[in-house]
């Protein structure tokens, strides 16, 4: 298990967003509860983006994953021509995947980016933005534990 930093997060952040308003440049930001709401709240400041958004998905129970991707609380997109997803990690990619076929099916003229601060290399779905590879399981900074 790696422990990942606020100061490594700050500073990827900053590495990230440039990238993205460079190659992307989204109208609005959907983050994955819960892992990518701290990645999706960063990036809307450092992009000055005001339409940030956030849907559910369930495929793990703590360090457990389950049989299921469960999809809710996707917002109105409509009147958005680029959104950019964001989410903690990549891990098997079938969450991302199956996120962004829902989303397709619903906003079909929609063009969706995936940010990630973390990816597997052997994911089903590689992120257009990330900065580092996986190669165990993270234990981020917001990973609160109040037992």
């Amino acid at each position: 298990m790696k422990y990942y930093s606020f100061s490594s997060f700050e500073q990827d952040v900053k590495i990230l967003a440039k990238k993205i308003k460079s190659d992307f440049n989204p109208d609005a930001i959907l983050g994955i509860a819960r892992g990518g709401l701290t990645l999706a709240h960063f990036l809307a400041n450092g992009l000055d983006i005001r339409d940030c958004f956030s849907l559910n998905s369930i495929h793990y129970e703590k360090t457990k994953k389950l049989d299921t991707i469960e999809i809710y609380n996707i917002p109105d997109l409509s009147k958005f021509k680029k959104v950019l997803i964001t989410d903690d990690i990549v891990d098997s990619g079938e969450t991302l995947v199956a996120i962004k076929k829902e989303i397709n099916k619903l906003y079909p003229n929609l063009q969706l980016s995936i940010a990630t601060i973390f990816y597997k290399p052997k994911a089903l779905i590689i992120p257009n933005f990330s900065i580092r590879e996986a190669d165990d399981w993270i234990e981020f900074f917001w990973d609160l534990s109040l037992d």
